[in-house]
């Protein structure tokens, strides 16, 4: 070491091993590796010449008991009574943890328990009631026949829609769905499915057993009613 060189100062963050920084420990090992104060040091970014950001983290840790229910009653100025506490690392600080709070407000959205082709109508209403061209839909379900997503795999004209099986598999697969149903419109109103509908129904279902993945029914929609593949002992 040269006389105009000064060891590094120990305390600071950077000067220890990379899976000792939070930072480093949070993307190597994943959020639940890292405890409260070091999520918190996280936030706090720098420290002070005395202490690391872990050690005033720390600090404020133990002056809120440990708790993080405890530390969210703190407010902004509370914590700029702590040497090393700017305004801009309490804001952060008060605004993660508002954001925490905000989700545990929010309750998760029921979701759309999908029962027969009446359920399967009423949820197509929205998308496919006065459409003037042929559309085909596929709604994924989870194990409890809860709807996951409605997806338009194609659009055609008055007369027909060209639809690829690869592609209804690939998105029910992605979406990790359990199931599908199938929709499609006829602008015409016409309910009596046609040979193409038929032997596409057919297919789907057949490429769907390889896949685990049942194809539960298809629905042919029309602004006056369904005819519904399942109910007509075709599927």
């Amino acid at each position: 070491m040269t006389e105009n060189t000064k060891p590094e100062n120990p305390r600071k963050i950077k000067s220890w091993s990379e899976e000792d920084r939070p930072r480093e420990k949070f993307m190597m090992k994943g959020r639940l590796a890292v405890s409260d104060a070091e999520l918190l040091s996280i936030l706090i970014r720098a420290g002070t010449t005395e202490m690391s950001a872990l050690d005033l983290a720390k600090v404020i840790m133990a002056s809120a008991g440990n708790s993080i229910h405890d530390l969210a009653k703190l407010d902004f100025k509370d914590f700029l009574k702590y040497k090393g506490m700017g305004k801009a690392k309490a804001i952060s600080i008060v605004a993660a943890l508002e954001l925490g709070r905000r989700r545990s407000d929010i309750q998760p959205s029921k979701k759309k328990k999908i029962t027969g082709p009446e359920s399967v109508y009423e949820e197509m209403r929205q998308y496919l009631l006065d459409k003037p061209t042929e559309e085909f839909w596929i709604l994924l379900l989870n194990r409890a026949n809860e709807l996951l997503r409605t997806v338009l795999v194609s659009v055609g004209g008055v007369s027909g829609t060209s639809v690829d099986v690869k592609l209804i598999l690939k998105i029910a697969v992605e979406n990790l769905a359990s199931s599908i149903i199938l929709v499609h419109n006829h602008p015409s109103g016409q309910l009596t499915p046609s040979h193409a509908d038929k032997i596409l129904t057919l297919q789907i279902r057949d490429a769907g057993r390889l896949l685990d993945m049942p194809i539960l029914d298809h629905m042919i929609f029309t602004d006056a009613g369904f005819y519904s593949f399942k109910d007509s002992g075709e599927l």
